[in-house]
């Protein structure tokens, strides 16, 4: 625990390590403007050499935060941040701000942590319970990878739904919200899967994996390859206006967790050093069953 400038008890970063290292710092309750979306999220995070690989509270966006869980529309509450997405209307600031929070601690160890969630809207009631895992775990000696375990649980009497700015009305393939990592880059990254590069090619495709390439402060080279797409979700990909990537639950329709279930995610990130091409990324994938 520790204060906050205003007096306010605060939990402690979780600290991850690999072989004594500190690859990721997962803020449990950040002290954030309602707008911007509080919730638990992973900055920085940092490959073996040391490179950042997260951007948390950018001026272009500020409520990106690392990498995180966020949904822009859970049952009309806005749970990302930033203004809503409204149907013939556009994006709007609304007073419909959700918070993520945390609410008990289950595992800290140096490569382990996990905990107890709750989905709230602005009245503080309960949409949805979730049990997030994270571990990390050394790959290579440039190569590390993180593990993220999410069930996130609909109450007993009613089924709840996740939208998206594209489910909402908004066109250009924004359909983010889920499972979201803001990278940090000095220019374009590159983005691939097996059989597509590219923003425009990437951005809604159903790959098993995806991989983004850049250049973080400092000019250190990295390369991030994501899997975790869940049956109906997609990518949803930004390179152009800011490198982002994200495990889309509602790209082009909404989602659904129904009443009483469960909603099970499995997200993994290889954080390596250097600029990896398609067979190597591939490899990557492939050596975990």
């Amino acid at each position: 625990m520790s204060p906050d400038l205003g007096g306010t008890t605060r939990l402690e970063p979780a600290r991850l390590l690999v072989d004594g290292t500190e690859v990721a710092r997962y803020v449990l309750d950040p002290a954030l403007d309602a707008r911007h979306g509080p919730r638990p999220y992973l900055h920085p995070v940092r490959t073996l050499g040391g490179t950042v690989v997260t951007d948390a509270l950018p001026a272009d966006h500020v409520w990106h935060l690392g990498a995180s869980l966020a949904v822009q529309d859970v049952d009309g509450a806005n749970l990302w941040g930033g203004r809503t997405y409204v149907r013939d209307v556009g994006y709007t600031w609304r007073d419909d701000h959700g918070v993520i929070t945390h609410t008990g601690e289950i595992e800290r160890t140096p490569g382990r942590y996990a905990h107890d969630l709750q989905w709230r809207d602005r009245a503080g009631a309960v949409l949805l319970t979730e049990r997030r895992r994270l571990a990390t775990s050394a790959v290579a000696p440039d190569t590390w990878r993180l593990d993220l375990h999410s069930a996130l649980t609909a109450p007993a009497d009613r089924a709840v739904h996740l939208g998206s700015p594209a489910t909402n009305g908004r066109p250009g393939g924004a359909g983010y919200g889920g499972f979201f990592w803001r990278a940090v880059a000095d220019g374009e990254p590159a983005v691939f899967t097996a059989d597509d590069a590219g923003e425009d090619a990437v951005n809604g495709s159903a790959a098993p994996w995806l991989a983004l390439a850049g250049v973080g402060p400092g000019g250190g080279a990295y390369t991030l390859v994501v899997t975790g797409l869940g049956r109906g979700d997609r990518w949803f990909v930004r390179t152009a206006m800011y490198p982002g990537v994200c495990v889309a639950f509602a790209f082009d329709r909404p989602a659904v967790v129904p009443a009483g279930e469960t909603r099970h995610g499995r997200y993994r990130v290889w954080v390596a050093d250097g600029t990896l091409d398609r067979d190597r990324a591939a490899a990557l994938v492939a050596s975990v069953p």
